[in-house]
């Protein structure tokens, strides 16, 4: 079922660690489980769902995100395995096993009889939340029915339903591609998870040499890209998936290059779940999930069907090829118009990164507006280029994009403020900025 520093927990001591997890649950319906072992988290998420409780998976755990969730589900809890956890929910630690076996190294042991429970499908499994216009979190209901279907149809597509793999995440488990596909895709291919959650090129690789092969690398492209720049022996992975952010094409080539493994990336949204895939070196086109359709009206699309909830809205711009295959040019509010020149925030990313000496930049909006006080859009830009001057940067940027879309200011930082799973909030980058323009 799961490895912990490479030393195997069968199925059966999951199934136990789940009746004596669930027995020990506070009387709420609502959890908000934010155990970082990623094994912890999967006991959590089982034990909630075979005691009738519903998990809440927020992106972020501010303050202001825990208040609003308080509203939403007055009866929440939070379930940790930090001692300083200061979340500000009525906290249960995870209740450790009475003779500490669950933490020892060996799970010595007679094998016990084990039965995997029953759940109904239409049982509300989940409630997934996005950032609304106004800031407030807007809940999406996941019932375990549509969730096991998105994960089985995803591991037909990345040739795991025949071949379970041993699972290393990058990404946490209470992300949405990091539930589903760190999480979930283990618990329904009878493949086993790594309770380790490695962030560090060095730690990725040594999780990787503790994994049984066959084994799935689950990851982003930022990490991706740091595996790639570290002077560190890669592991053979038999299979590496990406998701949160677009892969840019060359790096998903020097990836499997370098590996030696497919590349596969997924894309999906909180909203709706994985409903796509590709392989990126070799594509541009993605391939629906099964049952899972594309409709576009006035210029905005929207899936449905297979395991979509209901007809959701995408916030991509995205071009229909056939019935089941689509291009993907950027997300709706990454499209920048300036003096009647178009754009896309995605496209000046990428031109970006690709200069040498770049080590990560990104374009962002500074302010909500996206305007100055002329009324003329303009985008900014953070980069950590510790080996370049900023005149010969800005002479590069000049060679590969329309000198309207210059980042104005173009900010030269140590690194970027990007979270756990390698994204970039803008209230982060906006924070940064005003530091940084403080300080200039």
């Amino acid at each position: 079922m799961a490895y912990r520093a490479g030393t195997p927990i069968p199925a059966w001591h999951f199934l136990a660690d789940v009746t004596r997890v669930a027995a020990a649950l506070p009387t709420g319906n609502h959890v908000l489980n934010v155990c970082s072992d990623r094994y912890r988290f999967t006991v959590g998420f089982a034990a909630s769902l075979v005691a009738g409780k519903v998990s809440l998976l927020p992106s972020t755990h501010t303050p202001e995100v825990i208040r609003q969730l308080k509203l939403f589900a007055p009866d929440a809890f939070c379930l940790t395995d930090d001692p300083n956890c200061e979340i500000d929910l009525p906290r249960t630690r995870y209740p450790e096993a009475a003779d500490g076996w669950l933490e020892s190294t060996s799970l010595s042991g007679e094998r016990q009889a084990w039965q995997v429970p029953s759940v109904e499908t239409g049982q509300v499994a989940a409630y997934v939340f996005t950032s609304g216009s106004t800031g407030t979190p807007l809940p999406y209901k996941k019932t375990w029915g549509r969730l096991v279907r998105c994960v089985r149809d995803g591991a037909t597509r990345l040739g795991l339903n025949t071949r379970p793999h041993t699972i290393v995440g990058t990404v946490p488990p209470q992300h949405m591609y990091g539930f589903e596909s760190s999480v979930l895709l283990g618990l329904q291919t009878g493949g086993a998870l790594c309770a380790e959650r490695p962030f560090y090129p060095a730690d990725i690789c040594s999780t990787l040499a503790q994994a049984p092969r066959p084994r799935a690398l689950i990851s982003t492209p930022v990490h991706l890209r740091a595996l790639l720049a570290a002077e560190v022996a890669l592991p053979e992975v038999d299979l590496i998936v990406s998701a949160t952010a677009p892969l840019p094409r060359d790096l998903a080539r020097d990836v499997e290059k370098k590996f030696g493994a497919c590349l596969l990336e997924i894309y999906g949204s909180t909203e709706t779940g994985q409903i796509a895939t590709r392989r990126t070196a070799e594509t541009v086109e993605w391939q629906l999930w099964p049952g899972v359709t594309l409709s576009l009206r006035d210029g905005q699309a929207w899936a449905q069907g297979g395991h979509v909830e209901q007809q959701t809205a995408m916030c991509d711009v995205l071009e229909l090829t056939q019935d089941d295959r689509f291009l993907l040019h950027g997300r709706t509010a990454d499209l920048v118009n300036i003096a009647g020149k178009r754009s896309s925030l995605a496209y000046l990313n990428h031109q970006l990164n690709s200069i040498h000496g770049v080590v990560d930049g990104t374009f962002f909006f500074p302010d909500e507006s996206h305007a100055s006080s002329t009324g003329v859009t303009r985008v900014a830009a953070f980069v950590v280029a510790p080996t370049l001057e900023p005149t010969s940067l800005i002479e590069e940027l000049r060679r590969r994009i329309d000198p309207v879309f210059l980042p104005r200011p173009l900010m030269f930082v140590d690194r970027l403020p990007r979270n756990d799973t390698g994204k970039l909030p803008q209230e982060a980058l906006r924070e940064l900025a005003a530091r940084h323009l403080r300080h200039a």
